[in-house]
């Protein structure tokens, strides 16, 4: 009878641990699952970023990464736009829409509106604006025109929701030799992205209206028909001009190109936005760059020019001459208005925006080592 007890406990024991050792193995089988489909879940993740960083190979040296990911950061913000035009038939009523042109632009703010170059749309009737990410293109109305600075707005009529604005940057501490880049689209081929250098500064060219543009960015850059309107951009890929003309006998590009500053174009918009053309007062005189400022280490701004006939003409402000015996005689340096003390170039555009034309205020100059006080009327810049 023991013998038989002894026997059946031993089976007893024998099915019992094999039943425990199931009951082990089964949570450890388990868990191993759990990891085998936590890493399986994890592996597209881990295969995604590794497509990322495939995107920019890795022997690429380091400027070209960062030209490749400015553009790709900067392109969503560009636009391609194609004008027309609207012509009746002599002999019927028929209308018919007949291509213009095109030109380039980019995304000013969230609200849809986009800038460009006057003569991009100058005399059109449609505009349809293309962006990089999306199929079809979007129409556009006119804003407002500024001819006398070769500047336009358009504005949307269909906002994306994934609008993106080009960050805007300075045009006042540019110097020469620095890198630029120009997206625009060339002949009608999109998205095309050129780089240079800036290779001089204060230059003077002609607007739509025959009106000089001063102050312009002279580039290297290949910059061609179709690039009109498009965005220079520094090496942090912020906004520093508009491209807006070529020097070129046969048309063509030939190594110099020019762009409106950015210090321009931020006054100019927001007018062109608000009234659709530039109310802004003016003095009517052209002022030294900071460069020379500095390197006649003063403060202020020095008067260079005096428009014949201007607020500052009337008002009695001497530009910089030249003596009878070719010395430099410097002109009247501004360093108030009103209540308002100018040291720089900026102090004094951020006074007058306190103005309207036909307002009359006193502006301070140096004079020959002396301070002046002299009565002005500002007049309305002109478009």
């Amino acid at each position: 009878m023991t013998n038989a007890l002894r026997y059946i406990f031993g089976i007893l024991l024998l099915v019992g641990g094999f039943m425990i050792g199931a009951a082990w193995n089964t949570p450890s089988k388990n868990n191993n699952n759990s990891a085998t489909d936590s890493s399986a879940q994890s592996a597209p993740s881990a295969r995604a970023d590794e497509d990322i960083i495939a995107e920019i190979p890795a022997e690429l040296n380091p400027d070209e990464k960062a030209t490749i990911r400015l553009f790709e950061n900067a392109s969503p913000s560009v636009a391609y736009i194609t004008t027309s035009s609207f012509r009746q038939s002599f002999y019927n009523q028929t209308v018919t829409e007949v291509p213009k042109g095109s030109g380039s632009g980019f995304i000013w703010d969230n609200k849809g509106h986009v800038v460009t170059n006057f003569h991009v749309v100058q005399g059109a009737d449609k505009f349809l604006i293309q962006l990089a990410h999306l199929q079809e293109g979007i129409e556009a109305e006119l804003v407002g025109v500024a001819p006398s600075k070769d500047l336009a707005v358009l504005q949307l009529k269909t906002i994306p929701d994934d609008i993106t604005p080009l960050p805007v940057g300075g045009s006042e501490n540019l110097l020469v030799g620095q890198s630029v880049y120009a997206i625009g689209n060339p002949f009608g081929l999109d998205y095309t992205l050129t780089t240079g250098i800036i290779s001089a500064l204060g230059r003077e060219i002609e607007g739509t209206d025959g009106t000089p543009i001063k102050d312009v960015i002279q580039t290297d850059a290949a910059i061609n028909p179709g690039n009109s309107g498009g965005p220079l951009l520094n090496s942090s890929g912020k906004l520093i001009g508009v491209n807006t003309a070529i020097y070129s006998p046969s048309g063509a590009y030939a190594g110099i190109g020019f762009s409106i500053p950015v210090d321009a174009v931020k006054w100019v918009v927001p007018e062109l936005i608000k009234y659709g053309k530039i109310q802004r007062p003016t003095l009517g005189v052209s002022l030294a760059n900071s460069r020379i400022m500095a390197q006649l280490r003063m403060e202020g701004v020095l008067v260079v020019d005096v428009e014949r006939g201007s607020a500052a003409d009337r008002a009695g402000i001497q530009p910089t001459k030249r003596s009878r015996f070719g010395d430099i005689v410097l002109g009247d340096v501004i360093v108030g208005i009103n209540d308002d003390a100018i040291t720089k170039y900026g102090d004094l555009i951020l006074a007058l925006e306190k103005y309207k034309p036909g307002q009359e205020i006193t502006v301070k100059v140096m004079r020959d080592e002396k301070e002046v006080e002299l009565q002005l009327t500002l007049d309305e810049a002109r478009d």
